[in-house]
């Protein structure tokens, strides 16, 4: 009997550091399977199929707009909760169910080359449920993980997302030209469906309910946690939003996020359609270099910026994914040799998982655990606004300028972003919230 109440604390996520990494890194492998889907495999095999790039690029745009929407959903996240099973454990499972249902969804989608329409509403709604599940989890972080293992959790959490979206795709590109579309994106909504099992089977803090009608009660770090009141919410989330911080932060996510989306549409199209690759080549170049992206960055990204700091390792990456970009347009004459894109690829997918583990980890010491999920998701949710737009622009670019020039727009977005986060001062952020009080 004794053994087996030991048993059930060591289930509890603050009290027990492998079961945090673990979990948060299994929560964000579940993000990764349907992302390799919809933003990847699917692109490429419209673009193998002879779409255009401004139907690709506007597929892609659509798909990318709920991860905008995440500001909207984390304050019902702050606001309402099941607080006997966790601030934010109840939030998880409903996004993790939902993001089963719909990726499934989309493997109903009729005649899916001939029919983007459809394709773009099951694709929004897998995203939808993505980002609720994202934002859930990325409150939960920050409310559990301690400020000195954020960087390191941060690591194993991009990490295993990387290598879920890589598999993913690879896996998911075999399966669709070997047995279609819909059975393919089936077969993978199963993992994504076992992954469920870890939010029910974990606790927030100790004593608090597994499921609702199981026995348990709300901790009283929770209760005094948990904003009662809209007022409070806004009014709290006001305060921080002022600090000079935390307006840079702002303007670099949306930044940055211009570059994500503009990269990650426009490789796909670029290497099928400009190069002569097939979705299959694209896939296994796109998922060996960012496996070994995320790899590096379950290991190495996150000790690197607890070591350097995190302004200057972000300074760093931005800087050499700048160099990178536009030494891509300035070699247009050898773009044939495979080898110089494959190096291409794979650098800029580790720096870029470098960088991304950086900046999450920057973002959650600007967070103000109070309203921490709201916080955290403004900066996501810019981010990812910059992204669809970026996925937007590739067909309006490719429209009027050749693919140097598009390349050269696209390296203007990681060297202004150098000027925002040089601009953050984290110790004057600490030491403004921690004059903050809730009122």
């Amino acid at each position: 009997m004794e053994r087996r109440r030991l048993k059930k604390q060591n289930l509890v996520l603050t009290e027990n550091t492998v079961l945090r990494y673990l979990t948060f890194s299994a929560l964000y492998l579940a993000q990764g399977i349907p992302e390799g889907i919809t933003f990847f495999a699917i692109p490429a095999w419209l673009a193998m199929n002879g779409k255009t790039p401004l139907e690709i690029a506007s597929f892609v745009a659509v798909i990318g707009i709920p991860w905008s929407f995440k500001i909207l959903i984390a304050p019902l996240m702050d606001r309402y909760t099941i607080l006997t099973m966790g601030r934010k454990r109840p939030w998880i499972i409903f996004g993790q169910l939902g993001l089963i249902l719909s990726f499934l969804s989309i493997s109903f989608v009729t005649d899916p080359l001939n029919n983007l329409n459809g394709l773009m509403v099951a694709g929004f709604f897998i995203s939808f449920f993505g980002a609720f599940q994202d934002v859930a989890t990325d409150g939960m972080a920050i409310d559990v993980v301690p400020i000195p293992e954020q960087a390191r959790a941060n690591g194993l959490m991009w990490g295993s997302k990387i290598i879920g979206t890589s598999l993913s795709l690879l896996i998911g590109t075999f399966l669709i030209n070997l047995l279609g579309f819909s059975t393919a994106v089936s077969l993978l909504s199963i993992a994504v469906a076992f992954i469920v099992l870890v939010p029910i089977c974990f606790r927030e803090r100790k004593g608090e309910k597994i499921m609702p009608w199981t026995k348990g009660e709300a901790s009283d770090q929770a209760e005094n946690t948990q904003l009662e009141n809209w007022k409070q919410i806004f009014k709290s989330l006001l305060k921080v939003l002022l600090l000079p911080s935390t307006i840079m932060r702002v303007f670099a996510s949306f930044i940055i996020g211009l570059m994500f989306g503009l990269v990650d549409t426009l490789l796909p199209i670029f290497t099928i359609q400009e190069l002569g690759w097939n979705n299959t080549e694209y896939s296994q170049v796109y998922s060996t270099t960012t496996i070994i992206g995320g790899l590096f960055g379950m290991f190495i990204g996150g000790a690197l910026v607890d070591f350097f700091g995190d302004k200057r390792m972000i300074t760093i990456y931005l800087a050499v994914i700048t160099l990178l970009i536009i030494g891509m347009a300035l070699c247009s004459n050898i773009w044939e040799n495979d080898r110089i894109i494959f190096g291409f690829i794979l650098l800029y997918y580790l720096f870029y998982t470098f960088l991304t583990i950086g900046m999450f980890a920057a973002s959650m010491k600007l967070c103000w655990t109070a309203v921490a999920a709201t916080q955290f998701t403004l900066f996501m949710a810019l981010s990812n606004m910059g992204r669809a737009v970026g996925a937007g622009l590739v067909g309006t670019f490719k429209e009027v300028m050749s693919w140097d020039y598009v390349f050269i727009c696209t390296a203007l977005s990681p060297l202004l972003t150098i000027i925002f986060i040089r601009l953050i001062h984290f110790k004057k952020q600490e030491i403004a919230i921690s004059k903050f009080q809730i009122t």
